[in-house]
């Protein structure tokens, strides 16, 4: 999102439900749009959560365009990714968000360390685009939309009987038509992303690219999920009383 949502985005992603600090369970990234009392805060993982997904790839951004120095760059940054760990370990707060995020951040600071490149702390952002791209188009194929795949999971787990969890939801004609309207968004996300900072990466243009990448991080996701929201809000309240109805 440093650009973090469940399905991805760049390269680090909240999947799933995490507590909050308030000891409530709430959902962040697009797990969040399973949840009737939906949040654009709470799905890109409160203010907390926006500062440390973004303080990293700030930090290199800037630190490298002022340096130059590739070596210390990646040593500043990892340092402060660790920090946000520790220090929500001491505060006795949930680590996994902060985590999932270190794990991120390492494995763009390993790649741009190895290659020697600091472009190459963007690398696996593109390919973990170019990925769910390739995911989303299939299911549209197969008319099985993976936001939607992602959402009734997350309300209602197919633990058993898959063939009638799917055509449970599948069989809403609203709520598909609105499943495929979201996959079909977000696919315009993630090639929107590599669209604009491909060229960047390729003509070595560090600055603009981490600039890029900020702005079409958590911004980006947090206006996609919001339209999201918007489109399956209502047929997704509309199933979930015809459920309570037949329950």
């Amino acid at each position: 999102m440093s650009e973090q949502h469940t399905i991805p985005d760049d390269s680090e992603t909240k999947p799933g439900a995490a507590p909050g600090d308030d000891g409530a369970k709430k959902r962040s990234g697009l797990a969040s749009l399973a949840d009737e009392d939906f949040s654009v805060i709470d799905a890109i993982g409160g203010p907390r959560g926006v500062i440390e997904s973004m303080l990293p790839g700030v930090v290199f951004v800037v630190l490298f365009v002022a340096t130059r120095d590739l070596r210390l760059t990646v040593m500043v940054s990892a340092a402060i990714a660790v920090v946000q760990v520790v220090v929500r370990l001491l505060q006795r707060q949930s680590v996994l968000g902060a985590l999932t995020g270190v794990m991120a951040v390492a494995i763009c600071l390993v790649w741009a360390w190895l290659s020697h490149d600091a472009r190459n702390y963007y690398l696996p952002g593109f390919l973990v685009n170019s990925f769910w791209i390739v995911v989303l188009a299939i299911s549209l194929l197969a008319r099985v939309p993976g936001i939607g795949v992602l959402v009734e999971f997350v309300r209602n787990p197919a633990t058993g009987h898959f063939r009638d969890w799917l055509h449970a939801w599948r069989d809403d004609a609203p709520l598909l038509r609105a499943y495929m309207i979201v996959s079909g968004l977000w696919i315009a996300v993630f090639a929107l992303r590599l669209g604009i900072q491909v060229p960047m990466y390729l003509t070595n243009h560090v600055g603009w690219l981490g600039t890029a990448r900020l702005i079409m991080g958590v911004p980006l996701f947090a206006a996609a999920i919001w339209v999201s929201w918007l489109v399956i809000a209502t047929p997704l309240h509309r199933h979930r009383m015809a459920e309570e109805r037949n329950s």
